[in-house]
C-alpha cells in the first residue's frame, strides 16, 4: 500500500456503492476517491455530484471517475459492482452471475499491479470475497468481505430498540453466513457491561421470547426492505465506511467481517462473518470465542451451506 496520499477505490457506481460514497465524502478520512463503473458516464456523474458537496465536507479530497489503471496505488479497492437481489429471491441465488463479474473486476484491478486491500460487499458476500481471494492471489488477510457487519448494526438497533438504550451501548454479534443461516452470539452480548440474558433473566417486563423476535426481524429485515423500496443501501454503505475507516487508520477495532477460517471454530477454507480485528494490514487476528455448543452447531451449518454453493462455482 502506499505510505503517503491515502486512496479508495470504488468499483460499482450503484446504490450500494454510491451510499458507502456519500458516507465517506461526509466522514472523510482520505485524500482521493476513485470511482470505476462499466458504465463510465454514470461513474462520471457520480464525481461530479459528490464533488459538489466538497465545500461542506470536513476534509479535501480529490473525487474522480477512473480506471482500472488507477488501481495500482491505492491503499484499498471496494467492490460493490454485481447484480442486485431481487423481491423473493435470497443472495446465494445471485452466486453464479455474481461470480463471474468478480473473477472479471479482480483480474483487472490486479493487472494494474494493485497490492492493498480488497474490501467485498458484492452479494452473497461470503461466496464472493472467497472468489476473489482466489482470483487475487493475494494474502487472505488482506481480503475482507462486509460479511455481518450491517446484520451486528441491525441486531445493536433492534436490542437498543427493545430496552430503550443507545444502540452503540449494544455489543454483540451476528455470525455467520450473510443469509438465511446468520445467527446471534447471545451468550456475547452486553449491554454497557452487563450481559443481555442477565438483563432479561431478571427483569419481568423482559421475555427471552422477545429475543427470537429480534433474531427474525434482523436476519429478515433485507427482505422487508426490498419488498418495500427494492434495495437497501444506507446501512452497508455506513458499514462499509466503517471497515475502511478502520483499515486507513489503524484502528484494531473488533468488526464482524467475513474473513478465512484457517482452523477457528474447527471450521476450515471458507470466508464466514465472524468478530476479526481490522487495521492497516488488514485482518489482524480472527477472535474465537468461547460459544455454546448450540451456537458452534449453528455456525457448521450457516458454513456447510456456503461451502455447498461455493463448490459451484469454484
Amino acid at each position: 500500500m502506499q505510505t503517503g496520499v491515502r486512496r479508495v477505490v470504488l468499483v460499482g457506481t450503484g446504490f450500494v456503492g454510491m451510499s458507502f460514497a456519500y458516507s465517506m465524502l461526509n466522514q472523510g478520512g482520505l485524500e482521493e476517491f476513485v470511482l470505476i463503473d462499466v458504465n463510465k458516464e454514470k461513474a462520471e456523474g457520480e464525481a461530479m455530484d459528490l464533488s459538489h458537496g466538497l465545500p461542506f465536507a470536513p476534509h479535501k479530497m480529490d473525487i474522480w471517475a477512473g480506471t482500472y489503471e488507477d488501481c495500482k496505488t491505492a491503499d484499498i479497492v471496494v467492490i460493490t459492482a454485481g447484480a442486485n437481489q431481487q423481491p423473493g429471491e435470497t443472495r446465494l441465488d445471485l452466486v453464479e452471475k455474481n461470480a463471474k463479474i468478480m473473477r472479471g473486476i479482480v483480474r483487472d484491478i490486479m493487472k494494474s499491479g494493485f497490492n492493498g486491500i480488497l474490501v467485498v460487499a458484492s452479494n452473497p458476500v461470503d461466496v464472493l470475497t472467497y472468489v476473489a481471494w482466489q482470483e487475487s492471489g493475494l494474502p487472505r488477510h488482506r481480503v475482507i468481505g462486509s460479511g455481518t457487519t450491517l446484520d451486528t448494526a441491525r441486531l445493536r438497533y433492534e436490542i437498543g430498540k427493545y430496552l430503550n438504550v443507545d444502540p452503540r451501548n449494544v455489543h454483540g454479534y451476528i455470525v455467520g453466513e450473510h443469509g438465511d443461516t446468520e445467527f446471534p452470539l447471545w451468550s456475547h452480548t452486553t449491554v454497557g457491561v452487563m450481559p443481555l440474558l442477565d438483563i432479561i433473566k431478571d427483569n419481568p417486563q423482559y421475555k427471552f421470547e422477545d429475543l427470537e423476535q429480534i433474531y427474525v426481524n434482523v436476519r429478515d429485515a433485507a427482505y422487508h426492505i426490498i419488498e418495500r423500496k427494492r434495495a437497501t443501501y444506507y446501512g452497508i454503505g455506513m458499514a462499509l465506511a466503517r471497515i475502511v475507516k478502520a483499515i486507513l487508520s489503524d484502528e484494531n477495532s473488533s468488526l464482524s467481517v467475513s474473513v478465512y477460517l484457517n482452523g477457528q471454530y474447527g471450521q476450515n477454507d471458507v470466508f464466514v462473518g465472524v468478530p476479526a480485528i481490522i487495521n492497516r494490514n488488514g485482518v489482524r487476528e480472527v477472535f474465537e470465542l468461547n460459544i455454546t455448543g448450540s451456537e458452534r452447531e449453528k455456525l457448521t451449518k450457516s458454513v456447510n451451506v456456503l461451502k455447498e454453493t461455493l463448490a459451484t462455482v469454484k
